[in-house]
């Protein structure tokens, strides 16, 4: 199978059908809201959203439409091993003919413009798509996209904290950054927080930390520790789904890191709404 076809396929999939972990976190929230919903306002207002969540994903499935009307950008990671046999031009080709290909047989919106200021002039196909490459060991590829919506995306945000600031002024600042979005990004959410680098880096990290599987925590105690620590301070602003209210109003905090300058302390927060659209496609040695 050719990789732009895999390409495709996964896309199509991706901006019908949430994967399982995604969903897991949808229900778990549902069922919180439930038992709280009898002597909480905010979490029946809470409840009738997830409802309507539900009930849109299992239309959305049974009739192989898109679950948003913001199909997303595709936002593409490319970790590429140092001796994998594939020319990166043509890796970049297959990226850009798959992700064509799913725009014209999956209902995909019409969402991206040639340049940002101006004319503002649709593209008609979505393309280009934004492509981080990333060199890794060995002689595979893998090729994870996200179709990012930009109610969610406006809502992110970048900060140059102080350097003594430490986890209160990491947590403080995420909070500040999802209590200023509130209800536009459609909680619940999902939160990607990247740290160190330079400022842009950590926006970087911040999108790729929201790759992680939603089930899982950081590998590193100490920073599984403050994902815990930010997401309690998220459940206590009482946001809620929709905006309305409740007890959950983030789904996960998943936090990348990378090593900074001894000056800085740069945090960036990527914000995703609940339809948390993500396809992955690895290459081992196949034909492409």
């Amino acid at each position: 199978m050719k990789l732009a076809q895999r390409i495709s396929e996964e896309l199509q999939k991706a901006v019908v059908e949430l994967d399982e972990g995604v969903l897991e976190k949808i229900r778990e929230a549902h069922a919180v809201e439930s038992a709280a919903a009898e002597s909480s306002v905010g979490s029946r207002s809470s409840l009738a959203v997830l409802d309507a969540i539900l009930d849109n994903l299992a239309l959305a499935k049974e009739q192989s439409l898109p679950m948003c009307q913001d199909t997303g950008m595709f936002l593409v990671f490319v970790d590429v091993g140092r001796s994998c046999p594939i020319p990166l031009s043509v890796i970049e080709e297959e990226i850009l003919e798959g992700c064509a290909t799913a725009v014209k047989q999956a209902h995909f919106r019409r969402s991206v413009v040639v340049e940002p200021v101006f004319e503002r002039i649709n593209t008609q196909d979505n393309l280009p798509p934004v492509i981080w490459w990333n060199l890794v060991e060995g002689s595979g590829l893998r090729i994870e996209i996200l179709l990012k919506g930009f109610g969610s995306e406006n809502c992110s945000s970048v900060r140059m904290l102080n350097p003594t600031g430490g986890e209160e002024a990491i947590i403080s600042a995420v909070a500040e950054i999802v209590t200023a979005a509130g209800g536009k990004p459609c909680p619940p959410i999902f939160v990607g927080v990247g740290l160190g680098g330079s400022m842009d880096r950590a926006a970087y990290l911040s999108k790729r930390a929201l790759l992680r599987d939603v089930r899982e925590s950081h590998s590193e105690r100490q920073y599984a520790e403050l994902e815990e620590k930010i997401l309690a301070r998220l459940q206590g602003l009482g946001i809620g789904s929709g905006g309305l209210g409740g007890m959950i109003t983030a789904l996960h905090v998943a936090i990348a890191y990378e090593g900074t300058h001894i000056a800085g302390l740069p945090l960036a927060v990527s914000i995703n709404c609940w339809a948390d659209r993500k396809a992955t496609i690895v290459w081992e040695g196949n034909d492409a």
